[in-house]
């Protein structure tokens, strides 16, 4: 069976290989374009394929019910924002870093959400985690200048950055309520949901950079657009052929691919502190996607 072959892992190698070019080219755009131009062109480009591709499927299309969508759509438009706005002022591997939590947080959230206690191990890897977001923030500190935020997130660049994996987790906790919802109705109407909070974005924070796109600018907004579906494409394609858990794990590999682009295109080099950091970030991650018994959580909510 193709669940027992390599494919499913190839797919999410490129895909989040995809997803990594994508973090690269918002990270580039970020001297031209504010975060909030980038979330717009992105979510836009999104509706426009998830929206065609339910149509042309027959899908049913879903809006108002079930009430349980709306979470999953709201936190992961918070996610989306959150993430793009760190992928602006912060270096790329590191934001992939941090937002690749998001299973530490499942482990947490299961607990208050759906009654399911953390055990011990769970813990340790939840400290783990922490350590290694500041150990990440102590080496930057040392090796490149910390990055200025804006508005109400001025000096709270780190927190936003794991704020968009604890939304994440939310989101994903959301969609074990929705597996009677066919998955491309939900991608529609979360595309939907986080193009209208990326243009309510673009109202509630101060813009920085006046809105001229030249040639360059506008290639890359759209690779930010066509990677993004890229990514998209086969991590979907990866979870309906592949075991949730281990794929997701294959999905931590965009923090490698991220740090490579950064060195290619940013000329940037790794403090060992940083290095350390990722590293008690990312194993604890996949040690709890690879033991998700120990969460008590279905494939459906890893997907």
């Amino acid at each position: 069976m193709i669940r027992h072959t390599i494919l499913p892992y190839a797919w999410m190698l490129f895909g989040a290989l995809a997803f990594a070019l994508m973090s690269t080219l918002i990270h580039g755009l970020s001297t031209t374009c504010d975060w909030q131009v980038i979330a717009i062109a992105r979510t836009f480009l999104a509706l426009t394929f998830a929206a065609g591709l339910a149509t042309a499927s027959g899908a049913s299309l879903v809006f108002f019910r079930p009430r349980v969508i709306w979470i999953r759509s709201i936190a992961g438009s918070l996610a989306l924002m959150t993430g793009f706005y760190s992928f602006t002022r912060l270096p790329v591997a590191d934001v992939l870093t941090l937002t690749n939590m998001f299973p530490i947080w499942v482990a947490v959230l299961s607990w208050p959400i759906l009654g399911v206690k953390p055990r011990r191990p769970t813990w340790l890897a939840v400290l783990a985690g922490v350590g290694g977001v500041v150990l990440i923030q102590q080496g930057n500190r040392l090796s490149i200048p910390t990055g200025e935020g804006d508005g109400l997130l001025r000096g709270n660049t780190w927190l936003v950055a794991a704020l968009s994996s604890v939304c994440s987790a939310v989101a994903l906790l959301g969609l074990n309520r929705l597996h009677r919802v066919d998955a491309r109705a939900v991608v529609a109407h979360f595309s939907f949901v986080s193009l209208l909070f990326s243009i309510g974005s673009f109202f509630v924070f101060p813009a920085t950079k006046p809105l001229q796109f030249s040639g360059p600018t506008v290639l890359m907004l759209l690779g930010v657009g066509i990677t993004g579906t890229i990514g998209q494409i086969f991590l979907t394609k990866a979870f309906a052929a592949g075991d949730p858990s281990r794929v997701s794990v294959v999905g931590l590999s965009q923090v490698g691919f991220g740090a490579l682009l950064e060195m290619i295109f940013f000329d940037r080099s790794f403090h060992g502190l940083t290095l350390l950091g990722m590293g008690l970030i990312v194993v604890p991650s996949a040690w709890l996607l690879l033991h998700r018994t120990h969460l008590d959580l279905p494939d459906s909510q890893l997907n």
